[in-house]
């Protein structure tokens, strides 16, 4: 049985629970798509651009000592792009227009990694 579908329905949970969400996708942490909600955006250019940012990130963290890294948060003219780490080999990235609640996106987006880390991380390896 593969966990695609259901972490679909958790990045399509997400997009119901933050308003301005434009879509997410969760990638291995080397940069391969696992499931993504993703209408106008390519998702394997984002997820190996997302891989690479989450190595910059990590490096950071431990670097400035402040320990393994959690999520990042980007800002741009357009919106946010914000990476959470998802259990130990998943990273779910999400999109939102400048209009969101960043509050509430983290809110929301923490409890959604979480939950789809613990699928991605019981899931047998492929």
């Amino acid at each position: 049985m593969t966990i695609e579908p259901r972490i679909r329905d958790e990045l399509h949970t997400l997009r119901d629970q933050v308003r301005h969400f434009q879509g997410g996708m969760v990638a291995s942490v080397d940069g391969m798509v696992i499931a993504h909600d993703l209408p106008d955006i390519e998702p394997d250019g984002l997820a190996a651009l997302t891989a690479a940012a989450i190595g910059v990130a990590k490096r950071l963290t431990e670097a400035t000592g402040q320990g393994a890294f959690e999520e990042s948060l980007t800002r741009g003219a357009g919106g946010y792009i914000a990476a959470y780490s998802a259990g130990r080999r998943a990273v779910l990235t999400a999109v939102a227009s400048t209009d969101t609640n960043v509050g509430r996106l983290h809110l929301q987006a923490r409890k959604a990694a979480e939950r789809i880390g613990a699928l991605v991380d019981a899931a047998p390896h492929r």
